[in-house]
């Protein structure tokens, strides 16, 4: 059931896709076998073909709605490339990718441009505080096109929380600025490419270099240090224990998931779409199971 693990995981989206698209986020071993497949549930009502895509419901306006958040993702990526390059710019910012909905080209005006970061080692809140300021003082604090909402170290590169929704996420990731960290990084999280072993990364936007601006090569100057280590730590603990007083919503075990904070990772997502999408994605293969006599297997959070 390689095509309808994947038809199903992408409907969560509202998103229907094609059968080359079907193919690059299976494990199948050609595109003809995704063929037979889809053509098999095609017969048997599981699945719907709607033009050149295929959905678990049978809905021209999912297909509507696809195509237009494809054009709109392509009038914005100008934008999310120029924002881009200003957060790299930053201080100890050593590699950018576009992530979320616009890596896989779909926007829409509800959606925000978010960002994949790594920073420096031991240097991580400070990079990510130097980023928030300037959001606050100089875009209003508005995330629309400036979601720094994800950043890790390059001192710890692997992904720890390994499924299907982060091996998603991390292979759809359009990296722009850092050629040789983010190569490092793909390189410490071939768990995702075993999932998924027909898709590949888009590079076509990766820079091969970038050269700091003087200011914020004085700044990383300056804090390179006791100092600067020191800050990065009271940083984290002043950006931590403001959360933990704003998201009281969150349990436990969902906070150190959707708000993951150690000296190399920082997590903003309380809205917590990773379990989500895991239970989400669990109830509607149960749903396909009973009402078709499928055995798909669970996913793990």
């Amino acid at each position: 059931m390689n095509a309808l693990k994947v038809i199903i995981y992408f409907s969560i989206f509202k998103y229907p896709l094609t059968k080359e698209e079907i193919y690059r986020f299976s494990s199948a071993d050609n595109l003809q076998e995704i063929e037979n497949e889809l053509l098999e549930l095609i017969q048997k009502k599981i699945i719907f073909k709607i033009g050149e895509f295929y959905a678990d419901t049978n809905n021209l306006a999912i297909v509507q709605r696809r195509i237009k958040g494809n054009k709109m993702a392509e009038e914005i990526m100008p934008k999310a490339l120029k924002r881009a390059k200003l957060i790299m710019s930053f201080p100890y910012v050593e590699s950018v990718s576009i992530s979320g909905s616009l890596a896989k080209n779909y926007y829409d005006d509800n959606g925000d441009i978010d960002f994949f970061i790594i920073t420096k080692p031991q240097k991580l809140w400070l990079a990510r505080t130097f980023l928030i300021l300037f959001k606050k003082i100089f875009l209003l604090n508005s995330r629309k096109y400036f979601c720094v909402n994800y950043f890790i170290s390059s001192s710890y590169l692997k992904i720890d929380e390994q499924n299907r929704f982060t091996a998603t996420e991390l292979i759809t990731l359009k990296p722009v600025y850092g050629k040789t960290v983010f190569n490092n990084f793909l390189a410490e999280n071939q768990w995702a490419f075993n999932l998924y072993p027909n898709k590949s990364i888009d590079k076509t936007s990766l820079a091969e270099n970038f050269k700091k601006p003087i200011w914020s090569s004085v700044l990383e100057v300056i804090f390179n240090n006791k100092i600067g280590e020191k800050l990065d730590v009271i940083f984290k603990r002043i950006t931590l224990n403001k959360w933990k007083s704003k998201f009281k919503n969150l349990r436990k075990k969902e906070f150190e998931v959707a708000m993951k904070s150690t000296n190399d990772v920082s997590k903003h997502h309380p809205k917590n779409y990773q379990t989500h999408v895991i239970v989400s994605l669990n109830e509607r293969y149960k749903d396909k199971n009973k009402a078709f006599n499928l055995n798909l297997t669970m996913e793990h959070a």
